[in-house]
């Protein structure tokens, strides 16, 4: 990595951006980052490219130059796209293992335009709260509507309630709900959104970097589990507000209705993050559970009449890509 990744004073915060065939987002997201990095002088953002295989990797450190950037930004081509966890470690690898490490990294969306204090919230939370390895922010729609960004982790209440959408189900589950409503103060949650995520250094020296057997989707809940198990906790921070502007990177919009066929990489995931932290016979279960109750759900929604908003081919996809028919 360039000189803009190791100064050779201390610096507070690494904001590490991976781009994939989004140029004009992440300059977007660049742009909104200049007085961000003016409130916490030394503050350095990394720039990944997953091999876009477009103009990403002329426009972005073009941009960085005319707009007198490098300073403080800096660009790095990567081989391949190994995906979120794979371009974001290529980033987080160097900083952790230079001789002068940030106390605090950032994971930050490249379709995110950061409101002002966001991230001087971000690291004045982690300065006053010791005992915090990870705090995410307020991600919201561009004018201002809140997303949902901290959730519960996925266990067989959750997989149970989502597969059969009852009210009344629903209201007995509560507790266990992935998605709870948008919290209005700062408050402990069991794991926050990538697209805007500080980490503490001492996270990842405790529990490593993140997995990059996931490709995209369930590595961040996967990263604030192994830290949870290490004793870090992890907070949602109102105060620190960031526009996401939702799917462009990756396609897929879980906030629109009827989005287009789930790909691949999510199926593994979920398998993957289940096997891996809770064994081949609760994932088998968590399947059982999601897919009977689907398939009730697919039925009452015709007998009833309820807009189909489910991506296309969903239970042939989940079942074909489930334990049962692809062990762990």
């Amino acid at each position: 990595m360039s000189n803009a990744s190791e100064p050779n004073h201390p610096y507070p915060l690494l904001v590490v951006i991976v781009n994939y065939r989004t140029a004009s987002l992440t300059i977007d997201c660049l742009r909104s980052l200049v007085s961000e990095v003016q409130s916490l002088p030394g503050t350095r953002v990394a720039v990944g490219d997953n091999a876009s295989g477009d103009n990403s990797t002329e426009e972005i450190p073009a941009a960085i130059a005319a707009f007198g950037w490098s300073d403080w930004a800096s660009f790095v081509p990567l081989e391949r796209n190994g995906g979120f966890a794979f371009g974001n470690n290529a980033l987080i690898r160097p900083a952790l293992e230079s001789s002068n490490p940030p106390p605090y990294i950032l994971l930050l969306n490249p379709d995110t335009v950061v409101r002002p204090g966001a991230l001087k919230a971000l690291v004045n939370f982690m300065d006053s709260h010791p005992e915090a390895g990870i705090a995410g922010s307020r991600l919201e729609d561009p004018d201002g509507t809140p997303q949902q960004s901290a959730f519960r982790f996925h266990t067989l209440a959750s997989e149970f309630d989502f597969g059969w959408r009852l009210g009344f189900v629903s209201k007995l589950l509560a507790r266990w709900a992935v998605a709870p409503p948008v919290p209005q103060e700062t408050c402990q949650t069991d794991w926050v959104a990538g697209a805007s995520a500080i980490v503490r250094r001492q996270v990842f020296e405790a529990v490593g970097l993140l997995d990059e057997a996931y490709f995209m989707y369930y590595e961040e809940m996967d990263f604030c589990l192994q830290a949870n198990r290490a004793g870090w906790s992890c907070w949602y921070v109102p105060e620190s507000r960031v526009v996401h502007l939702v799917g462009q990177s990756s396609g897929v919009n879980n906030f629109q209705p009827r989005t287009k066929r789930l790909p691949q990489y999510w199926y593994d995931s979920r398998r993957r993050y289940f096997v891996k932290n809770y064994g081949w016979l609760y994932t088998a279960l968590a399947d059982l559970f999601w897919a009977s109750g689907f398939v009730f759900w697919r039925m009452r929604r015709v007998v009833q009449r309820k807009p189909d908003t489910d991506p296309p081919n969903m239970l042939s996809d989940f079942m074909s890509n489930s334990v049962f028919f692809k062990g762990g």
